[in-house]
């Protein structure tokens, strides 16, 4: 069956002006002055007709692009077949899914629901229940990383080591203390601080790269020996594979690219390719859920659990995963270069396979916002990370040549404004 077939000619509709839109829904994203309508492959286009290759892939979601056959496929038949019932009954595409990811990853099993942050909530509880029942303790504390970010419910923004998101959503869910990220020290000190007769550290929940942090790599003996304190003193290790999961590093999982093994890790964003889905996966030691404990309604129905296992089957059939290895080392080769010319802008370049972050200079009259809007004008579509740090994240399939032309636009973008605001260095 051609993508022709399977997709009909689109439906002209009104378009609300963003006066408009603003009218009707809760201003709580500061959105980009571009109102998108359609897309293929890492292309999409805008209510005007206007072009631009996306970079952004609903920050680090659509692993397949816009309208990749295997998904339009997936859906076109799962919602003529079965498109949703409740979890009290077997599920026969939310069973093959937590197969393939129980087979591709440490994990031994999966619980489905909507999000990221419902997966980091799942993971929560279960940490929470594990400590009160098997580590008998009567105040768990879970430590988290300063700079990270776990989600937008209260108890993944109290999770979340970052005060701006917490600010005005007091009070804050208990049970959770910060340390800073790549420092071993700190975390032996929190363990050894915290533990008292009736509070204990039962878990640690930490990213193997933090997105939202700037795209910062975890390094690789800091997380191997906070394994082993895990396994000295039972303490769970939860990892954050929200952003990093479903081959965007170049591995299956962002854990990989440091040599560990986690108890319960959670994934969402890319696992779906853009349909709503997470999951939260563990191993058998720590699996104690019962029935009861925990549930969601649309978690892993038929719908997304079948376009998921499309996904999952793409990534592995195409190739992605050295996809984003190669296209990854491309981009920051790039950047790098960019950065050669820009000494008095841009600080460095970092990142794994297909996420990648350019930081500029603390000090430099440069924000990332202004680079994201000039390389939007470019035609290509980049998000923040940071008021700092510009984000690249394609979709896995991206193209040779499609890097080269964010690399370009990128190019541009950072030229242009420092001609218009006449930051030039002292070598230029």
């Amino acid at each position: 069956m051609s993508l022709q077939t399977l997709i009909p000619n689109p439906v002209q509709q009104n378009t609300l002006t963003p006066s408009e839109f603003d009218q009707y829904v809760v201003h709580s994203y500061a959105r980009f002055p571009i109102t998108l309508e359609r897309g293929q492959g890492c292309r999409v286009w805008d209510s005007e007709g206007k072009e631009y290759l996306d970079f952004v892939a609903g920050i680090a979601t659509c692993t397949l692009g816009h309208a990749h056959p295997a998904m339009v496929e997936a859906v076109n038949q799962q919602i003529q077949k079965l498109h949703h019932v409740s979890n009290l009954y077997y599920i026969p595409e939310q069973g093959e899914l937590a197969k393939w990811l129980v087979q591709n990853s440490c994990a031994d099993r999966a619980f489905f629901c909507n999000s990221g942050a419902e997966a980091n909530e799942a993971a929560i509880k279960l940490a929470r229940k594990y400590a009160h029942t098997v580590l008998n303790i009567e105040n768990p504390i879970i430590l988290t990383a300063q700079a990270s970010f776990h989600g937008r419910t209260l108890a993944t923004i109290t999770a979340t080591g970052q005060p701006k998101y917490q600010k005005n959503f007091n009070p804050l869910v208990p049970g959770f203390h910060y340390v800073p990220y790549n420092d071993l020290a700190a975390i032996e000190e929190a363990i050894a601080t915290l533990d008292t007769p009736t509070r204990q550290v039962a878990a640690i929940l930490l990213e193997g790269l933090q997105g939202e942090g700037g795209v910062r790599p975890g390094d690789r003996d800091y997380f191997k020996r906070i394994r082993e304190i895990c396994n000295e003193k039972g303490i769970l290790l939860i990892m954050d594979e929200v952003q990093v999961g479903m081959g965007r590093t170049g591995c299956i999982w962002g854990y990989e690219n440091l040599g560990i093994e986690p108890d319960i890790f959670t994934c969402a964003k890319g696992l779906g390719g853009g349909i709503p889905i997470g999951a939260m996966l563990c191993k058998s030691s720590c699996d104690i859920f019962e029935p009861g404990d925990h549930a969601s309604t649309f978690g892993g129905n038929p719908f997304v659990c079948g376009v998921a296992l499309a996904v999952c089957k793409t990534l592995e059939r195409e190739h992605l995963r050295l996809n984003a290895q190669e296209r990854g080392e491309q981009l920051r080769e790039g950047l790098w270069a960019i950065a050669e010319d820009f000494p008095h802008l841009v600080k460095e370049v970092r990142g794994w396979g297909l996420i990648s972050g350019m930081e500029l200079l603390a000090d430099a009259d440069l924000t990332s916002v202004e680079v994201v809007k000039e390389a939007i004008a470019e035609g290509v579509l980049l998000v923040p990370a940071g008021p700092k740090v510009v984000r690249f994240v394609p979709p896995l399939i991206v193209s040779e040549a499609e890097v080269d032309i964010a690399i370009q636009a990128v190019r541009q973008a950072i030229t242009k404004i420092s001609e218009e605001k006449g930051l030039h260095s002292a070598q230029m």
